[in-house]
């Protein structure tokens, strides 16, 4: 996971108040889109990891497999 945010390049610029103190950031809607979509990947694979501790038992994928496909 460390390297999908590694890949992450985001162009920004900042808006700073009259003291030079930085409020809020600008991205790019390109830029904004990525972050989204990175964050919807982390969701998944923490909710992935949530169904993998909870699961009480598993069906082997092959199995689940050949049985949807019969219906």
């Amino acid at each position: 996971m460390q390297k999908v945010v590694e890949n992450v390049k985001t162009e920004y610029e900042y808006i700073v108040n009259k003291k030079g103190t930085k409020k809020a950031v600008v991205l790019s809607l390109k830029e904004y889109e990525n972050l989204l979509e990175l964050i919807e990947d982390l969701e998944d694979a923490n909710d992935l990891l949530k169904a993998e501790r909870e699961a009480k038992s598993f069906i082997p994928y092959d199995k689940f497999r050949k049985s949807w496909l019969k219906d």
